[in-house]
């Protein structure tokens, strides 16, 4: 059987070719309704299928959006590149995932490979300060949006969320069931690092604790973000003679690694420990007991995130206002915290 072409359903249609592209790329031109209906119909009826390799050599774009994250085992990531694909399908784009592992050179890697599938946008979680994917996406002038993170070295538009004042909202609800003080379990990084989100989470804790003129020094701890790792800290701190009556985890998943420790060294959740974490992940409701967290609304940071990347021009914007959409943090009080 002959394969259908774009002249097929012109034919058919009673129109032009230009018509029938007119309507299978909604635009760049408008069609009536009339028109469209008789196109469609010819579409459906000789099973026309686009050739989509085609159409992006011409347009020198596809139907593609790159997504880059550091780690799509961990829940928070899993969540966000889960709302992107359902907010890139909403705009009838699909989503090409890569994993940095944290690592400078394959972030870069996915960059040079995602922009050289000619996508039509690309949306990058960093995984910190990187000069080299700075200078790729310069060298492609591409069109990247920050979701999450805004590392300084990368001057791009930028969806993220109030960190601090959310890690504050956290802070102050612990302190306010009564706590001498509150340990936090922070990053692994021992240099602050600009735009990272954990960063701003452990500022936003010792703005708390300086509100309630409560010392931090002493009472940060490093850790890595995953539970595993961070059991195996919460284990060493919470059996110590100085274990804390409180601890807020920068990650969700920390929290649940101390859950864990706890639970192994019979120390009653919230009786003689309170733990409170950060993001909100699905998880958090199913942990013993349900975790206290802050939450954002994921699926609006990813709209925007698509919305922007797809945006004509969407580099052209002249003020640091106008390139970072900031999302504001909720508090979600379960039973970890302390309250009923």
């Amino acid at each position: 059987m002959a394969k259908v072409t774009r002249d097929d359903v012109a034919r058919l249609a009673g129109t032009s070719t230009a018509v029938v592209s007119y309507v299978i790329n909604n635009g760049p031109r408008p069609v009536a309704p009339a028109t469209r209906e008789r196109v469609l119909a010819a579409i459906k009826e000789l099973g026309y299928r686009p050739d989509r390799v085609a159409q992006a050599m011409a347009s020198r774009r596809t139907d593609l959006i790159g997504l880059i994250v550091p780690d799509a085992r961990q829940p928070f990531f899993a969540e966000m590149a889960h709302a992107v694909e359902q907010a890139a399908a909403e705009r009838g784009k699909m989503v090409l995932v890569g994993n940095s592992d944290y690592l400078d050179e394959r972030e870069v890697h996915y960059l040079r490979a995602f922009l050289g599938m000619r996508v039509s946008g690309l949306i990058l979680i960093s995984q910190g300060p990187s000069e080299n994917a700075a200078a790729e996406i310069e060298a492609w002038d591409a069109r990247v949006v920050l979701l999450h993170e805004r590392p300084e070295a990368i001057d791009d538009v930028a969806v993220v969320l109030d960190d601090i004042g959310g890690a504050q909202l956290a802070v102050r609800h612990l302190l306010e069931h009564g706590h001498d003080y509150v340990a936090c379990l922070g990053g692994t990084e021992i240099t602050p690092t600009v735009g990272d989100p954990v960063t701003d989470h452990v500022a936003g804790w010792r703005r708390a604790m300086q509100e309630a003129g409560r010392p931090t020094e002493g009472r940060l701890f490093q850790a890595p973000y995953n539970r595993y790792d961070a059991y195996k800290v919460a284990l060493e701190l919470l059996a110590g003679p100085d274990r804390p009556p409180a601890i807020f985890c920068a990650t969700d998943d920390q929290a649940f690694g101390v859950l864990r420790a706890a639970r192994e060294l019979r120390i009653d959740v919230p009786g003689e420990l309170a733990v409170a974490g950060f993001d909100d992940v699905k998880e958090a409701h199913l942990t013993d007991p349900p975790l206290t967290t802050v939450g954002s609304d994921r699926p609006a940071m990813a709209r925007a995130a698509v919305d922007l990347v797809l945006e004509d021009g969407v580099r052209l914007a002249n003020s640091r206002r106008e390139r970072v959409k900031q999302f504001p943090s909720a508090l979600v009080v379960r039973r970890s915290c302390g309250c009923a």
